[in-house]
C-alpha cells in the first residue's frame, strides 16, 4: 500500500524510488530549512495519477498533469507552467523598470500563448520540416504613460531573463 506524504512539511524533500513495496514518493530529512535550495527544482511523480507530477520549489509545491482523458487534469500542464513563467518574467520586468524610472505605469500585463506552427510556413525558420514551437506574448501597459515611455517599456520587455 503506497505511503501518504504531507507536503506542508518545509523540512522536508520529496524524491522517486523504484521499489514495488514503496510509492513512487518517499521522504528524506534533509535538516533545518533545507527543503530544496533557491535554483533547485525538484519534479517527482504524485502517484495519484498516471502523469501527476509533484514540482517543489524551496518552500513552495505546485502540482502538473496533463488534461483529460491523457491525465487526471490535476494540475497545470507542463507547457502552461513554461508560458506562465515568461509571463510572470516579462511582468516583472516591466514592472522593476517602470518603478526604477518613477514612471506612471498603473498596471502591466502579459497574455502568453505558444502554437505549433508547420516548419516550412515559417519564413525565418532553420528548419523545413516538422513542426516549431512558437511562442507569443501579447503585452499591455496601463498608466500615464508617454509614447516614448510606451515604446522604452516594449523594448524592456525583451529583457526578461527567462525569454
Amino acid at each position: 500500500m503506497p505511503k501518504t506524504q504531507s507536503w506542508d512539511d518545509p523540512n522536508r524533500r520529496y524524491s522517486g524510488v523504484e521499489t514495488a513495496e514503496e510509492s513512487c514518493m518517499t521522504t528524506h530529512e534533509t535538516g533545518h530549512g533545507a527543503a530544496s535550495s533557491e535554483g533547485t527544482v525538484t519534479v517527482t511523480e504524485a502517484g495519484s495519477g498516471t502523469y501527476t507530477q509533484q514540482i517543489t520549489l524551496g518552500h513552495h509545491r505546485l502540482v502538473s498533469d496533463e488534461p483529460r482523458p491523457i491525465g487526471d487534469d490535476a494540475g497545470p500542464t507542463p507547457y502552461d507552467l513554461l508560458l506562465a513563467g515568461l509571463g510572470a518574467c516579462t511582468s516583472m520586468t516591466v514592472r522593476m523598470y517602470a518603478d526604477r524610472k518613477g514612471w506612471p505605469l498603473k498596471c502591466g500585463s502579459s497574455d502568453v500563448a505558444a502554437l505549433s506552427i508547420h516548419a516550412e510556413d515559417c519564413a525565418d525558420c532553420e528548419a523545413t520540416k516538422g513542426w516549431i514551437d512558437h511562442i507569443d506574448r501579447d503585452i499591455e501597459l496601463a498608466g500615464d504613460l508617454d509614447d516614448s515611455q510606451r515604446q522604452r517599456l516594449l523594448q524592456i520587455v525583451e529583457r526578461c531573463p527567462v525569454h
